[in-house]
């Protein structure tokens, strides 16, 4: 049974989703075209962000689409009029590249999102909007489960501009009154992932080496415990953010009941997948500085504010998405 959503509340709204051809912001779209809404969705399509034409298939003639860069404070100024929504999902996802490329992540998960909630404020300031935030800007957790009130120490650069950008957001909710809330996202997986390298998520890279027979490398002992969302849960998610006005000016944790270890999710990947192995390899000496061992969230605010959980069985997600792969590789391996 899915989340609560009743699809007219949506139907003729003008939304806007930036990083629209990425992951979740695609898989958004298609929800939101079946539910009658107006859709636009802004993208740079840098190729290193994963955003991906193919991921608007079947939909492309339903909705507008504009290349720009969410730096670009005129192309925002103009393109936010007007709209219902926001759905905020663009940014640096990759933590080694934050690493390597401190300024780009700053510019691009700092500044700019300063500058679209400023170009909320002076051109739209009735707008909704939904910021995609992550589990990163925790750090190394104190205890388990991780709820809300958890201190943030972020162990890279992308946790703590991610962790900035978030508190633009509720900064504008407070001061401006332009309702903003924000999820803190934790492992989505599902179709139109960028899975041709690790830079959105491990479990991208692992249904892609696993397709090609190739062996997946777990990093440490495997005993690293994560949680995972499928993405049509993660899209329920902000939906309900978007239309319950008990969301502004919160912030949510997103996650599962039941979190898996790096070692049994590669043997599921492998059972699943009928083929394939895995070896125990030690961490690059790179990812070793910004690993966050365990980690697995308390999402009950979430749950008894919106109502929201995840549905989707961690089995059935993984099969889907294996589905998907093997039907669409040729557009994911090397689009």
């Amino acid at each position: 049974m899915r989340n609560l959503i009743e699809p007219e509340v949506f139907r003729n709204k003008k939304i806007i989703i930036t990083g629209g051809l990425g992951f979740i912001g695609s898989n958004l779209a298609h929800r939101l075209v079946s539910y009658g809404a107006k859709v636009l969705l802004v993208d740079s399509l840098i190729p290193e962000y994963g955003g991906n034409l193919f991921n608007i298939k079947g939909i492309e003639d339903d909705i507008d689409v504009n290349i720009a860069d969410v730096r670009d404070v005129y192309s925002m100024q103009y393109l936010i009029q007007g709209k219902d929504f926001l759905f905020n999902l663009a940014g640096q996802t990759a933590h080694a590249d934050s690493m390597e490329d401190p300024y780009t992540d700053l510019d691009i998960n700092c500044r700019a999102q300063l500058s679209i909630l400023e170009t909320c404020r002076k051109c739209n300031p009735s707008i909704k909007i939904v910021f995609a935030s992550t589990r990163q800007i925790y750090g190394v957790p104190d205890y388990l489960p991780v709820d809300e009130r958890h201190l943030l120490h972020p162990t890279d650069v992308n946790g703590i501009n991610k962790m900035a950008g978030e508190w633009y957001h509720i900064l504008y909710n407070n001061v401006y009154g332009i309702r903003s809330c924000s999820l803190r996202l934790t492992n989505t997986y599902g179709p139109r992932m960028r899975v041709k390298d690790a830079r959105q998520t491990f479990l991208g890279i692992w249904i892609k080496q696993i397709i090609s027979g190739e062996e997946i490398k777990v990093f440490g002992d495997g005993k690293q415990l994560r949680d995972f969302n499928y993405v049509e849960d993660v899209i329920d998610a902000l939906l309900i953010s978007a239309i319950n006005e008990k969301a502004d000016g919160q912030v949510f944790n997103l996650g599962c009941s039941y979190p898996l270890n790096l070692k049994d999710l590669a043997e599921l990947l492998i059972r699943l997948n009928k083929a394939g192995s895995y070896s125990i390899v030690p961490f690059p000496p790179e990812r070793k500085q910004i690993d966050i061992g365990d980690y697995f969230a308390d999402y009950r605010k979430i749950n008894s504010i919106l109502g929201w959980e995840p549905i989707i069985p961690l089995e059935e997600g993984i099969i889907t998405s294996l589905e998907y792969y093997r039907k669409y590789r040729k557009h994911y391996w090397n689009e």
